[in-house]
């Protein structure tokens, strides 16, 4: 006899597979809920095998579960067609400067207090990254996580490297025509300049460091935003992506870690706001080659971020149950 289980169902997705087991007569006539026992209530009782019951649980995804799913989609962006890529990743950095941009307006009070700036500020920006995860978007801080597949050798180097280089470049596209759309909508001009000058400080702050600390800041970004990707991946709804978003994301921005695509935008937005005389500090380390700079050293640390503590550590862990 197969293997079957008393469940109970909670959610309308797993009524609605009941019923159409039911109208299969894979359900027993006697109807849903507990078991209490052999001969009492078998009123309540619902047989379903494993793969059945797996499917309308209301469970996230188990760890192993996700390390197997992020080899699957990793596959997947592997086989896709570069021009879809770059379509998908200019969503994806148009998304991440939606975020930036959020983050920019609200710091345009500068009467707000330094601890309320970086929680709530980081709470805006995580705009970026729901869009990205809801919508469907390449952003190349998330692609790191491909490291899985080609660990388990279901992808190869090439095929990583050539989907990395189209979304980054796509990401960079994305975020300049926002940067252009932001810049014409004179966004800047609110609260009497002040959102413009927020945009100018932003960006000087992240010009600044030396390239190894931006490298290091890289590295920290990347491990909570991939993080905060590994929970989308095991979500179940909407919802649960959201609310699995919101604190890794708000940490990592409160945090002031370097993340290479939302620089795509706060950088050249910066430079525009400045040369449109935003500016309210001595904004002279900003310029096209501070830019590079800052995005040479954050790219790199998101990808040893991203790939090495997240993708390979995981990976390493849950190979063995998840293949």
């Amino acid at each position: 006899m197969p293997k079957s289980y008393a469940v109970s169902v909670w959610g309308g997705v797993g009524f609605r597979h009941l019923v159409r087991l039911a109208r299969s007569d894979r359900i027993m006539p006697s109807g849903l809920g507990f078991v209490e026992g052999m001969g009492e209530r078998k009123n309540a009782v619902s047989c379903l095998d494993e793969s059945e019951l797996k499917a309308v649980r209301p469970d996230a995804l188990s760890p192993a579960e996700i390390e197997a799913k992020a080899e699957s989609i990793a596959v997947a962006k592997a086989g896709m067609k570069p021009a879809k890529v770059f379509v998908l990743a200019m969503l994806a950095g148009a998304f991440i400067s939606f975020g930036a941009l959020y983050f920019c307006v609200f710091l345009g009070d500068p009467s707000i207090p330094f601890a309320v700036q970086r929680v709530v500020g980081g709470l805006c920006f995580c705009l970026g990254l729901v869009l990205v995860l809801c919508c469907g978007a390449e952003l190349f801080t998330g692609n790191s996580l491909m490291v899985a597949a080609l660990a388990s050798k279901k992808i190869s180097v090439s095929a990583m490297l050539k989907n990395w280089a189209i979304v980054w470049v796509g990401n960079l596209v994305g975020a300049l025509v926002t940067v252009f759309l932001v810049y014409m909508a004179h966004v800047a001009d609110m609260n009497g300049g002040a959102v413009g000058a927020t945009m100018v400080s932003v960006a000087v702050s992240k010009v600044t460091p030396d390239w190894i600390t931006l490298f290091f800041k890289g590295i920290l970004c990347n491990i909570f935003v991939c993080l905060a990707v590994w929970i989308g991946f095991g979500a179940r709804t909407v919802v649960d992506k959201v609310v699995g978003i919101l604190l890794p994301i708000s940490a990592f921005v409160a945090c002031g870690f370097e993340h290479c695509v939302a620089n795509m935008f706060f950088l050249p937005m910066g430079l525009l706001a400045k040369t449109s005389g935003f500016a309210a500090i001595d904004a002279s380390a900003l310029d096209l080659g501070s830019i590079f700079y800052n995005i040479s050293a954050a790219t790199l640390g998101n990808i040893v971020g991203g790939a090495v503590f997240v993708g390979l550590a995981y990976w390493f862990v849950y190979r063995t149950k998840a293949n």
